[in-house]
């Protein structure tokens, strides 16, 4: 039954993967005096602005997977950005340097916060962009960023987080969030832990925020990157069923927050 059930999903999963007409490139922009480094993909036939989509990557910083996700929203018809967190485009070389240098801005919201913000600034200046209809997504590192991007109470119509840190030094500030929210766990993630799951709801409660927390049974950390692999007492693994799942739960996020938009033929 399961076998049969995957099946259904994948083949659910498989038209994001379509050979739409999209046009990739690099954009420069800046952070104080940091030079960071976004990648930007958009549908070749837009005829007139999109939704955009801001993008944020995993701690191992804006790497193949953060520019392949780009690249699928932009094959549904979005203009999508991936901002540059580290600097630079920084790719990290492995787990311990991605540990460190994830923990500077974990411990750092406001630096964290100032850097999301300025690849959405990048994202709403492309001129393919409907400024007024924007959203933003994270995976791990990203939907920690992405959920302080809207504790900022920046213009943005909604987050969602994928396997994301939920926890936050200053959960006063779901009072300024004016996006609505969608977080994606894995139900047995060790690194997202209940008491943080609560904390989470009851700070989303207490600020007044439309918001949704779908909970994937059998998945754990990192459950959309095939890269993780598929053992899940690592504590990080890939889980097909909850990839699929989530990708769709966004899908139908973003016709709610954004609007449908058309994706290229």
């Amino acid at each position: 039954m399961m076998s049969k059930w995957l099946g259904l999903v994948l083949a659910l999963w498989v038209p994001v993967l379509s050979q739409a007409a999209i046009e990739t490139r690099t954009v420069e922009y800046q952070q104080g005096d940091t030079r960071l480094v976004g990648y930007l993909a958009y549908p070749m036939d837009a005829k007139e602005p999109r939704p955009g989509v801001l993008v944020v990557h995993e701690w191992m910083g804006l790497n193949d997977y953060a520019k392949r996700r780009t690249e699928q929203l932009a094959e549904l018809g979005y203009v999508a950005f991936a901002a540059d967190i580290y600097g630079d485009g920084k790719v990290v070389a492995d787990r311990k340097e991605a540990g460190a240098l994830s923990s500077t801005y974990k411990k750092d919201r406001v630096l964290l916060r100032a850097r999301v913000a300025a690849g959405l600034t990048a994202l709403k200046a492309q001129s393919a962009v409907a400024a007024d209809k924007v959203a933003a997504i994270g995976y791990c590192f990203g939907g920690t960023t992405v959920l302080e991007l809207a504790r900022s109470g920046a213009d943005v119509a909604g987050v969602v987080s994928f396997h994301g840190g939920l926890d936050t030094p200053a959960p006063q500030d779901a009072k300024n969030i004016h996006a609505k929210v969608l977080a994606l766990h894995g139900a047995d993630d060790p690194y997202v832990p209940t008491e943080q799951v609560v904390g989470f709801e009851e700070e989303m409660r207490k600020g007044g925020v439309d918001w949704q927390l779908i909970a994937y049974g059998g998945a754990v950390h990192g459950f959309t990157n095939a890269a993780n692999g598929n053992d899940n007492s690592k504590g990080a693994a890939y889980n097909a069923v909850a990839d699929a799942r989530s990708w769709l739960a966004m899908r139908q996020f973003f016709d709610e927050v954004l609007g449908p938009v058309k994706s290229s033929p």
